[in-house]
């Protein structure tokens, strides 16, 4: 009986090669090995032996020779009423069938048969198996070749074998049905080896029969009485049951690792997990199995991503990249095993290909999960962003045309909690903004090594002072964005959002580095131009990063009230450098000592031609705000000589405009200003009131307190005459109305003289630095 339980063995698994299975069984039997007796064996050859001319008659009908594995009886069944397949029986008691399809560990059963029988049934099924398969081909035996038909088979190419094996799979799926019940089991042993051996058809329906029996004998007894001989055989079938379960699970995890030798398996696996859910309604009957098929496909997509290979940080620095690229050309390869070779031995209904993808999504979020916890640099969370967003569904793995057309588009996209997909983003934003602080204060280093500690005058480029320092940001923030923005637009506005909130800290840790260095240097020429080349490079960043407006407005508003809040600080500090040098000679202007020398003037020209010399690598903008105050600094002081001073004003005030013009200043409405102040001065009392028309048309925000200070210094202290000239000035800003210009406000920006009597050590109000009055 054992020799034909072999041949039924034989019959489950399907041989590619018959010459290998041939050499393999001759390898055996010349290591003396026996092949096992058993009582049942004439009747199983006698089913083997009616299958096998089933076999021929469909051979002849078609072209494609094809292996299948049929029970003695299966073209007499339509007429032969088999006997009604049990449910199975009732797990109460906690056996091992109770878990769905779950591991393989359960198999360690003290059902499973020795080795040394294993063996011996291997090797006498391997050798009748090989030319089992040889003779269905048509090759008859090894030392008899049919010589027509050596040189077709010598020449079938793999994918002609390949289409062979898929044409007999199949037809063994589609002509397929459930064998006899065997009216006795076999014995429970007997059953657990043929599960063993992968023998699925006939150790079921011996399990069926078994289930059967079982039933007759428990009705057959009254409710009280149960002996243990029936206790025993519903734990045999409970583990026999668990046994089966679990030798499926391991041939649905295997099978896209194993395709060729698990083919035909296969389609035994499918009918019986349909016989069993045909049952599932029934008392007793074991539950899930579809979902533990499922969990079965899982645990093998599993596997095979647990096999990519996985360098470490210390061994490959793009180790994440490299393995992410392995991964998606993994899923694609075993994806086509799929469906080129698994599909077919399944029956439509279980969606082979689409149950796989699925699975993949699942294993591959976990697995990914898993990597996440590994990464700590900037790149690799862009590269595990990459290959979410957009490698998985792309052509390169899920949009593969090889996986075409059975992949739907709405398929290919990696499902994964939205929660998981910001957590890798908030954690990239996070790394990204300490990436960029350890930049931003190296960016402060390299100035301290290349510039300052050298002492190296700042590098002028395109007519203006510059340093590398708004470039170097700018593009920095730009590489991050167009890369975040390569992944989504989401993902873009956090990294935006993150560099301006990192960038908005810059510019005063950068000022209190140069402020500690550049102390020593104040008052010094190079000071004055890396302030000046540091206005205009901020500048500048302003105004690279106004392109930011309007993805993070908010953000962007700190940044620049920051950037500007240095410039003007920066610029003061030149202004304020610029006003302690030249104050004492302004101090000196409009006295006594003023009318016979001009020693001091010549000084205070000269400081000014250095300041617009180096205004003239400035900005534009930043030219015009230096010059701006330069030429509010208006000084008046009390003098008795107002003819020879108005000349002498007239004159200096003419040097002042050259200066200002060679810095081609575009505020030239300040120009008339020195004139007709001049004038006033000059002018007999009696003519002052004529000249005040001018002056309030070109400066409407001069007030009493101004024009009271040029009386003063004019000579008209008090009375009548100061009186009406103030009346008439009253008069033209009345008449003149509302028209003030904010952007030419020359006296408003002046503060003049409470006391009247301190005017002689004044300044004229044209060059003043003093804060305007309220």
């Amino acid at each position: 009986m054992a020799e034909a339980t072999k041949e039924e063995v034989d019959g489950g698994n399907e041989v590619n090669d018959p010459s290998e299975w041939v050499e393999d069984a001759t390898k055996g039997l010349k290591n003396g090995e026996k092949q096992m007796e058993s009582p049942v064996k004439e009747k199983s050859l006698g089913f083997r032996m009616s299958f096998r001319e089933s076999l021929k008659a469909v051979s002849k009908k078609s072209p494609i020779v094809f292996k299948n594995k049929r029970s003695e009886n299966t073209d007499d069944q339509s007429s032969n009423a088999p006997l009604r397949p049990p449910h199975s029986p009732s797990l109460s008691r906690g056996s091992p069938s109770q878990s769905s399809f779950q591991s393989p560990k359960a198999e360690k059963a003290s059902l499973a048969r020795t080795m040394s029988d294993s063996a011996v049934e291997i090797t006498g099924s391997l050798a009748r198996r090989g030319a089992s398969i040889r003779q269905s081909l048509g090759l008859g035996t090894k030392k008899h070749k049919q010589e027509p038909l050596e040189p077709v088979t010598e020449a079938m190419t793999p994918s002609e074998e390949q289409t062979e094996v898929i044409d007999t799979v199949l037809e063994l799926r589609d002509t397929y049905t459930l064998p006899e019940i065997p009216p006795v089991p076999l014995s429970v042993m007997e059953i657990n080896k043929l599960i063993d051996m992968e023998v699925l058809e006939k150790a079921y329906v011996n399990l069926l029969s078994l289930c059967l029996e079982f039933q007759k004998e428990h009705q057959a007894l009254d409710q009280e009485d149960y002996p243990i001989e029936l206790v025993n055989k519903e734990k045999d079938l409970s583990l026999l049951y668990g046994t089966l379960r679990n030798k499926m699970f391991v041939i649905v995890r295997n099978s896209s690792a194993l395709p060729s030798r698990n083919k035909e398996l296969l389609v035994y696996v499918a009918y019986i997990i349909l016989e069993e859910e045909k049952r599932q309604g029934e008392p007793g009957a074991m539950q899930g199995w579809r979902e533990a098929w499922r969990d079965a496909v899982l645990n093998g997509v599993q596997d095979t991503l647990k096999k990519v290979h996985l360098d470490s940080r210390e061994q490959n620095a793009s180790w994440l990249a490299v393995h992410l690229g392995l991964l998606g050309k993994a899923v694609v390869e075993d994806l086509e095993r799929v469906k080129t070779e698994l599909q077919s031995s399944y029956p439509e209904d279980f969606n082979v290909f689409e149950t796989y993808v699925s699975c993949y999504h699942e294993a591959v979020g976990e697995h990914l999960k898993k990597l996440l916890e590994k990464v700590t640099e900037l790149k690799d969370y862009y590269a595990l962003l990459e290959f979410i967003i957009h490698r998985y569904p792309s052509e390169k793995v899920m949009g593969s045309s090889s996986l075409q057309p059975e992949l739907k588009e709405d398929q290919r996209v990696l499902t994964l909690d939205n929660d998981f997909l910001n957590q890798i983003k908030d954690k990239y934003c996070a790394c990204l903004q300490a990436d960029m602080k350890t930049s931003l204060n190296r960016i402060i280093e390299l100035e301290n090594e290349e510039m300052w500690r050298e002492k190296r005058k700042p590098v002028i480029d395109v007519g203006i002072y510059s340093s590398h320092i708004d470039m170097d940001i700018w593009t920095n923030i730009k590489g991050h964005v167009q890369g975040s923005r390569r992944i989504d637009v989401n993902l873009e506005q956090k990294v935006v959002r993150s560099c301006l909130e990192e960038l908005k800290t810059f510019p005063k840790r950068f000022e209190s580095a140069f402020v500690e260095w550049s102390s020593p240097l104040s008052n010094s020429s190079l000071w004055a131009e890396y302030h000046i080349s540091y206005i205009n490079s901020f500048s500048a960043l302003k105004e690279h990063m106004e392109s930011y407006q309007d993805t993070c407005p908010i953000q962007l508003g700190l940044v620049q009230n920051e950037i500007d809040g240095l410039t003007t600080r920066l610029s003061q500090g030149v202004m304020e450098d610029f006003k302690t040098d030249v104050k004492p000679f302004l101090r000196r202007q409009m006295t006594g000592k003023w009318f016979s020398f001009d020693e001091d003037f010549s000084k205070l020209i000269n400081r000014t031609e250095t300041l617009s010399d180096q205004s003239k690598y400035m900005t534009p903008k930043h030219k015009q705000e230096y010059v701006s105050q330069l030429m509010k600094n208006n000084y008046s002081c009390k003098n008795r000589k107002n003819e020879t001073a108005a000349t002498k004003i007239t004159n200096q005030w003419e040097e002042l405009k050259k200066i200002f013009q060679d810095m081609n200043s575009t505020l030239d409405w300040l120009h008339p200003v020195g004139n007709q102040l001049s004038m006033i001065i000059g002018c007999k009392k009696s003519d002052v009131k004529q000249h005040l028309q001018p002056l309030v048309n070109n400066y409407p925000d001069i007030r009493k307190s101004h024009l009271s200070a040029v009386l003063y210094f004019r000579g008209i202290i008090r009375g009548r005459e100061k009186h009406t000239i103030l009346q008439r000035l009253a008069e033209l800003k009345q008449s003149s109305g509302n028209t003030r210009n904010k952007e030419q406000a020359l006296f408003s920006e002046i503060q003049a003289a409470v006391n009247t009597d301190c005017m002689a050590g004044t300044p004229f109000s044209c060059l003043s630095f003093t804060v305007p009055d309220s």
